[in-house]
């Protein structure tokens, strides 16, 4: 896993990276279930695909990981892998999880939505960095 958490006054402040734009989208979305439900969630078991499109790579990231979250609480999945394909301001992601277990998927916070706030996004010779803030 290519992230961290950040010091925050009130919520969960993220900085992910990886060396292309699919994998940050990949990392944040790990990043999400990993502060939603810890770190005991497998792959192999339930599987959902999100298709969206928007105006800029911002929106296209926080449209993404607001679909994800609302999948997961409606559904009650919690997401172990997630493959992604962006194609200009579209992103397509087959998501890959398990039905939630509350005596597994306990050890999180819960996640309100997901902020413009504090949301960057870095491309360097180095790959892609993200800073983003999970209202809980």
């Amino acid at each position: 896993m290519s992230f961290i958490e950040l010091p925050h006054t009130a919520d969960v402040k993220i900085r992910a990276s990886a060396p292309t734009l699919e994998g940050l989208f990949g990392e944040a979305c790990m990043a999400l279930m990993q502060v939603m439900f810890g770190t005991d969630r497998k792959s192999g078991g339930v599987c959902r695909a999100i298709d969206i499109t928007a105006a800029d790579t911002e929106s296209l990231l926080l449209d993404f990981l607001s679909e994800i979250l609302y999948v997961s609480e409606v559904d009650g999945l919690v997401f172990a892998r997630a493959v992604v394909t962006i194609s200009g301001r579209h992103i397509h992601a087959a998501l890959d999880g398990e039905p939630f277990d509350p005596t597994r998927h306990h050890r999180g916070t819960g996640v309100k939505g997901i902020s413009y706030s504090g949301l960057s996004i870095r491309h360097d010779a180095n790959g892609y960095m993200l800073e983003i803030v999970f209202d809980v």
